[in-house]
């Protein structure tokens, strides 16, 4: 079982910073735009750019800092990078309370926060493969993976109602203070981290921005994977927003049944990250690939299909139920192949450059999907949204690569 293996001290505190981070998180989750909307008076155009423009601007300022995690010690990357989110979050409810809030602050927080997220994840990556032995890396990845969706599933509702209790910033002094608490935990580890090793290239040489693509690109199975995970992760992304449209106007859904569609089928990600281990072991990597990569794609269409009423919602979470459950399954798989067919000195570019492209794919996708819905309808975009993923199994690697073997490097001091 996946809960029950110890993967050590070190692992334990890194998984604890992860959960309350994740919790943070999922508690703040929609509260810029919440704000925008009832503290700054934002109109729906300002909304749309807080969570578009926002994160694509963040996905930017992220590219130099790849190099920047790469040449350093993981764990105090991560610690510094949790402080500045505790910091510029913290500006939030500071300048609430002072009257001084203005959307401009809340755009700049949503690209700083994205930038942020992608320099961690680019370090916590890197960091989890050296701290963890190579036949554990799926295990990590599934906990890390579980924690995530519980924390989708519990923290919204949660959020929702703390905010209608307390007020419109509760919910980001939470999500702060969780990157604080993740700070702490992280600090909690007490070891000596190695130095990350030299290739005798210079680390701020520009061609060093982009070496994650060039590894990605260059590597037939990550490059199939990457391509594959761009589309569908931008597909299904975009039914966000369209399925808000669909059933909060057209459909008359109360709020409480929307929120309920799609917290609760989030607990699937339990069942498929538990499960990631078991399957792998016994149908084997390609096949879950091949399989699973497929099965995250088919269901998408059938939310076009959502009518009102309880069938319509019952729909709704069926639908999103199967997607959760397959894509926890298929997600702490691809991480983990991902990890092991990178070089060590490759590996916080190659995740940064991974970020980056899902983001903008996302932002972009959800972008002409709102542009379509609005020339056409809404069950229109999710129609052409559930057959567009169709076709993306067809990137997906028919055959596994065997990692590659990393370069015996001489020892350096970047720190």
């Amino acid at each position: 079982m996946v809960g029950r293996r110890s993967l050590g001290r070190r692992f334990g505190w890194l998984w604890a910073a992860y959960a309350v981070s994740a919790y943070g998180s999922g508690l703040g989750f929609g509260a810029l735009p919440l704000i925008a909307v009832l503290v700054c008076r934002a109109g729906p155009a300002e909304v749309s750019a807080l969570s578009a423009v926002g994160p694509a601007v963040g996905a930017l300022i992220a590219v130099p800092l790849a190099p920047w995690v790469e040449f350093r010690r993981k764990r105090p990357v991560m610690i510094a990078v949790d402080l500045a989110r505790f910091g510029v979050m913290a500006t939030i409810p500071v300048a609430y309370a002072f009257g001084r809030l203005g959307f401009v602050q809340l755009l700049v927080v949503s690209a700083l926060v994205a930038a942020a997220k992608i320099a961690f994840n680019a370090a916590g990556g890197a960091y989890l493969k050296a701290l963890v032995r190579p036949d554990d890396l799926l295990v990590a990845n599934a906990r890390l993976e579980s924690t995530n969706w519980s924390s989708i599933a519990v923290g919204p509702p949660l959020g929702g109602a703390a905010i209608g209790l307390f007020g419109p910033v509760t919910t980001v002094v939470a999500d702060a203070l969780s990157y604080l608490l993740s700070a702490l935990g992280l600090a909690a580890i007490h070891d000596r981290e190695e130095a990350p090793r030299s290739t005798g290239e210079s680390p701020v040489r520009a061609g060093a921005l982009l070496d994650g693509w060039r590894h990605i690109m260059g590597h037939p199975g990550l490059r199939a994977l990457y391509l594959n995970n761009l589309l569908v992760a931008g597909l299904i992304m975009a039914t966000e927003p369209l399925l808000a449209v669909l059933l909060l106007r057209r459909l008359g859904f109360p709020p409480w049944q929307y929120g309920l569609a799609f917290a609760a089928p989030c607990l699937g990600g339990l069942i498929g990250s538990r499960l990631a281990r078991r399957v792998v072991a016994r149908y084997g990597r390609p096949a879950v690939f091949r399989t699973v990569g497929t099965l995250r794609a088919i269901w998408l269409i059938g939310l076009a299909f959502v009518r009102p009423g309880v069938v319509g919602l019952v729909t709704v979470m069926a639908v999103e139920l199967a997607i959760i459950i397959n894509m926890s399954l298929y997600t702490p798989v691809l991480a983990t192949y991902r990890l092991e067919h990178t070089p060590g000195h490759l590996v916080a570019r190659t995740l940064t450059a991974w970020s980056i492209g899902q983001q903008v794919s996302i932002a972009t996708l959800t972008a002409l999907g709102g542009l379509l819905a609005d020339v056409t309808s809404p069950r229109t975009a999710l129609t052409v949204a559930g057959l567009l993923i169709l076709a993306t199994p067809l990137l997906l690697p028919r055959h596994e690569r065997t990692p590659r073997r990393e370069p015996e490097l001489p020892r350096s001091h970047h720190a």
